[in-house]
């Protein structure tokens, strides 16, 4: 990327009522203002105002529109930007961006305002991830761990925790230069204490991403079990929609229907899958086969019974962090029985809410709600990990009495890690990873 040209770019989707073009870099405002006719020449007017009159080229009005102006450094770019409201035919916006084109100002690339608003000093790294988490976000919960992170607390966090250990390092950085004299400056035992609360702490953001990264993604909830005990008539009961094939016939489904439904303001994912049994049909065994990669993939698992066989185990090992729901269904037919799982009748819906209600209770969003820091990047996590396997390294160095030299390097390994969630410490290839997948317009 180029960072001293003047780009643009359409901010909002195409076809909608009215539509938003930006434009940044030194020299925007006067390109802008060369295409223009309102009651005030652009140049002369100050920063956040809002100016109307028309896009005009070669003598030829394109569309009547609002100028917003941004000068620098109080911009989102930090640099002097423009925003162009206009009409949302997209005959207008991209003639519109043609005439920007035409007079000196090229393409934005994916992400290029967030990147220029993240070198600029506006937003660090992790903010401007945030604000691609922002627009794909699908639920309320994703939008709040978006708008969380988005707003800089996570940013603070981190930076505190990366203070605490630069304050270590740096005391024993100190003691390194009187090394000859063979002087401890740090108690190793106050050492101890302070890089084991910032282990906690680091740990906790770590683990968090369990369930930050189910959010972000959805959680995915497993309808499994034996042929023809209701999988798919539940899946239709739960969305209230007939979205999978329903059948007497044993085995009707034979390969895996993804619906999602947003529950209380969380996105569920719920994969019906073909019934596990012993079969000779090939078909069959790759239904099955898939039915149990599936599981593998589950956060929670609506293992589906009926009366009828109701002790019947799951042919799936359960990981730690998966939870199983049983299901009885078809009480209208065997009988009401509660005393094992959540009986239903997914034919006639008795049971449901209940069902949904116990799917929703299994995730815990009060950290969430309450605003506290939540991860939900891969990226994140395994910087996370790498300073907290260097922190730890540290607390085992002082507990075996390793010199301060390979005390200090695990100190320094762990700021580093930290360091690239928030874009202290980066390369050219991370962020250009990082902004390819942005859209054009941020």
């Amino acid at each position: 990327m180029e960072m001293s040209d003047i780009i643009v770019a359409p901010a909002t989707p195409s076809q909608g009522a009215l539509a938003i073009i930006r434009v940044s870099g030194c020299g925007s405002i006067a390109l802008v203002g060369s295409i223009f006719e309102g009651k005030r020449r652009l140049s002369d007017v100050s920063s956040h105002t809002l100016h109307h009159g028309i896009i005009k080229f070669d003598n030829e009005i394109i569309d009547e529109v609002v100028i917003s102006i941004f000068r620098a450094p109080n911009s989102f770019t930090g640099e002097d930007s423009v925003e162009i409201s206009c009409h949302g035919s997209l005959v207008i916006m991209n003639r519109i961006i043609e005439v920007i084109l035409l007079r000196g100002a090229r393409m934005a690339d994916h992400g290029e305002f967030s990147k220029r608003a993240f070198l600029a000093g506006k937003i660090d790294l992790s903010q401007a991830e945030a604000i691609a988490d922002m627009i794909s976000s699908s639920s309320k919960l994703s939008h709040r761990m978006a708008l969380t992170q988005m707003r800089g607390g996570y940013s603070k966090e981190i930076s505190n925790l990366r203070e605490q250990l630069l304050s270590v390092m740096s005391m024993l950085e100190l003691e390194l230069d009187f090394s000859e004299e063979d002087v401890e400056f740090v108690n190793r035992q106050e050492l101890m204490q302070k890089l084991s609360a910032v282990y906690d702490r680091t740990s906790h953001l770590r683990d968090s991403f369990r369930v930050g990264n189910v959010i972000k993604r959805g959680v995915v909830v497993t309808i499994a079990g034996s042929p023809n005990v209701g999988k798919s008539t539940l899946l239709n009961a739960i969305l209230e929609d007939d979205r999978a094939l329903v059948s007497s016939v044993a085995g009707t489904t034979r390969d895996t229907v993804e619906e999602t439904k947003n529950i209380d303001g969380i996105l569920f994912r719920f994969i019906d899958t073909a019934g596990l049994h012993e079969s000779g049909d090939e078909v069959e065994a790759l239904g099955m086969k898939r039915s149990l990669d599936t599981l593998v993939k589950s956060d929670i698992i609506l293992h589906v019974v009926t009366k009828q066989n109701i002790d019947e185990e799951l042919p799936y090992k359960l990981k730690p962090h998966q939870k199983k729901i049983l299901v009885i269904n078809k009480c209208d037919i065997f009988g009401f029985d509660s005393t094992k799982g959540i009986a239903v009748s997914a034919k006639g819906g008795l049971g449901i809410d209940k069902l949904i209600s116990t799917i929703r209770s299994q995730i815990d969003d009060t950290s969430i709600m309450a605003g506290e820091s939540v991860v939900s990047s891969m990226r994140h996590f395994n910087a996370f990990k790498d300073a907290c396997l260097a922190i730890q390294s540290a607390i085992d160095g002082i507990s075996n009495k390793e010199q301060t030299v390979l005390l200090a390097e695990h100190l320094r390994q762990s700021i580093l890690s930290l360091g690239e969630i928030t874009g202290e410490i980066t390369n050219e290839d991370i962020l250009q990873n990082i902004f390819s997948h942005f859209c054009i317009g941020k």
